[in-house]
């Protein structure tokens, strides 16, 4: 089999895909022969990246709402006939000091990086049965099992994934599906631009990362390719880090 050909057949969602991580894993699926249907909010134009792919299908939606999980699933399946592979990566960082944090941050970021994952991975197990199983993608960091300044609210949701993806993973192996969350550190993202705006943050964790540098989404992309292969078909309910290094480095 060639490399080309690691997720031939095989149908994906990625949210969160209009840039950075999501837009890398998307493409990368897609190169490597997955039918993918990238998923982001809508009113931004985020489409380009994927113009001109006859393996990826745009659908603009918001993760929280309440219909999201049907309207993004279903345009899966009914576009292209199943679901193989779902990637749970859409998520937003709010930073603040912890006692400046208001309740409405708190729960917005919770209904992003949390809540969304719990409910659109619910509603494609069916679909993941039935293709005899599947893998489930979440997205982690460094923060699932680390504090940072500034960063409480949004450690505590990389920590809820964290957890999550392990119960998810102890439920869902009798079904032959496979549930796993990657641990980026420090990424070249939209997301990530503002505090890499601050030249002390920056050298911080290019310091931090014993390989000396800043992450790009395709470090995290290649990640997410191993987890989705069949190459991972024995790995569940485990943290990839993909940081350079950093988290070891006390």
């Amino acid at each position: 089999m060639s490399s080309t050909e690691r997720l031939a057949g095989k149908v994906a969602i990625v949210t969160g895909a209009g840039s950075g991580i999501g837009r890398a894993i998307a493409l990368a699926y897609a190169a490597h022969g997955a039918k993918v249907l990238a998923v982001d909010l809508p009113g931004r134009d985020w489409r380009s990246a994927f113009r001109g792919n006859a393996s990826v299908h745009c659908l603009d939606q918001d993760v929280t709402t309440t219909d999201a999980p049907q309207s993004i699933v279903g345009a899966a399946v009914a576009g292209f006939g199943g679901l193989d592979i779902l990637v749970n990566n859409a998520g937003i960082a709010l930073g603040a000091q912890f006692e400046d944090t208001t309740d409405g941050q708190w729960d917005r970021i919770f209904a992003i990086n949390v809540t969304a994952i719990f409910r659109l991975s619910r509603a494609a197990v069916t679909h993941l049965r039935a293709r005899g199983g599947g893998r489930i993608i979440n997205l982690g960091s460094i923060m699932s099992c680390t504090g940072g300044p500034n960063l409480s609210a949004y450690g505590a949701t990389k920590h809820a994934v964290a957890g999550l993806s392990k119960g998810m993973a102890v439920d869902l192996g009798k079904y032959g599906i496979t549930v796993n969350y990657l641990q980026p550190g420090s990424i070249w993202t939209a997301l990530s631009q503002p505090f890499f705006d601050d030249p002390n943050f920056r050298k911080y964790w290019e310091t931090k990362a014993p390989l000396g540098r800043i992450g790009d989404p395709e470090d995290v992309a290649a990640a997410a390719l191993f987890l989705a292969s069949d190459e991972a078909r024995f790995v569940s309910g485990a943290g990839l880090a993909v940081d350079g290094g950093a988290g070891v480095n006390f």
